[in-house]
């Protein structure tokens, strides 16, 4: 799949990861070129032609979702774009389906191969609990499942103010240790895959994989809205394989 990448995990075989880069599509500067979200200002058409590129080269059904930094879970429905920021399904083919260009995308599957799901965590997500929804959602007990922490904002580049250290503080004091003081007065440099780590030992998952991929450093492979501003965005995708 040209360029892009798969999840590095022990998942059953027949659960299938796609994590698309910026690379092999049609979209042209500054969303060049494999741009996915429709809501960045690139050309639709462009869009739809990438969009459908993704489909034929994973032999899957994407769904996607209209995230808005919440925290709700919701069962994948092709052909219908819901107002969610995690998904999941049972069902052979359909993709579970997360846009990001900063924000982690965070893949779930059980041990026997039986259900997935995609979770949209940036800060405000994290904070709000899309990770816990999205394991109650799949309504399989945490410590049989596995997760993959995506390509994100890495701690090096993700500057926050005051406020968002004492929002994870005040829900678990262990969270300070994610923060460490930036060079800019009152702010603090955040580390968004030891936060995850965090939320998801305490809902008690055992099997965390991923996390190391700065979506900002990497310009050749990743959007990153913090590093451009108008930029395009890349997506990860979880599915079950039909023969499987």
């Amino acid at each position: 799949m040209r360029s892009w990448l798969q999840a590095e995990w022990p998942a059953p075989e027949r659960v299938r990861t796609c994590i698309t880069t910026r690379q092999g599509g049609v979209s042209l500067p500054p969303w060049d070129s494999f741009n996915l979200g429709d809501h960045v200002g690139d050309d639709p058409d462009h869009v739809a032609a990438n969009r459908a590129r993704l489909a034929a080269e994973t032999g899957s059904q994407p769904v996607w979702l209209e995230q808005t930094h919440s925290s709700l879970a919701v069962r994948a429905q092709p052909g219908t774009v819901l107002n969610a920021d995690a998904s999941w399904t049972d069902q052979p083919g359909i993709a579970c389906t997360i846009m990001t260009a900063d924000c982690l995308p965070v893949l779930f599957c059980d041990r026997v191969g039986s259900r997935v799901a995609a979770a949209h965590a940036g800060w405000r997500g994290l904070v709000g609990g899309v990770l816990e929804s999205t394991i109650q959602a799949l309504q399989t007990p945490a410590d049989q499942l596995l997760v993959w922490l995506g390509p994100a904002i890495g701690p090096a580049s993700f500057e926050v103010g005051a406020e968002v250290r004492d929002a994870f503080i005040a829900d678990t004091a262990a969270a300070a240790a994610a923060f460490v003081p930036s060079i800019n007065a009152g702010r603090y440099m955040a580390d968004i895959y030891r936060l995850a780590r965090l939320r998801l030992q305490a809902a008690g998952v055992t099997a965390v994989y991923g996390g190391g991929l700065c979506t900002v450093s990497d310009p050749l492979r990743f959007y990153s809205y913090r590093r451009d501003g108008q930029t395009g965005r890349f997506a990860s995708l979880i599915w079950l394989n039909t023969s499987g």
